[in-house]
């Protein structure tokens, strides 16, 4: 979450041309999937950060104090919505020059289905 704080990452959907995105790999589905990948790594990082969070609050607890947890829970799910898409935040990353690819050549692929 830190990383994102320290960047201006819009929260909202952005129309992005199709060149812009096929600049760096000079394919746009390889950037797309570029991007995919990205972005599903920053939503398993933020799942694993928010089930810690909410950890806490799993212990059983008296009424009134199950009231004042609802509420923290509430606080704490808030702040995870209000972060930017894990899309977004993977495109902004990828224009920046930020992520690091490779292509996997053919023997590599064969290794890994022979494992």
């Amino acid at each position: 979450m830190d990383e994102v704080k320290n960047r201006r990452i819009p929260t909202d959907a952005i129309t992005r041309s199709v060149l812009e995105l096929a600049k760096e790999t000079g394919n746009v589905y390889e950037s797309v999937m570029i991007i995919a990948k990205r972005s599903n790594q920053i939503s398993a990082v933020r799942r694993e950060q928010l089930k810690e969070r909410l950890e806490e609050f799993s212990k059983v607890a008296d009424t009134l104090e199950e009231v004042y947890q609802n509420q923290e829970q509430i606080e704490v799910s808030r702040e995870f919505e209000m972060l930017p898409k894990s899309t977004i935040v993977a495109t902004e990353e990828f224009l920046a020059g930020d992520l690091y690819y490779r292509h996997s050549t053919v023997d590599e692929k064969n290794e890994s289905l022979e494992e």
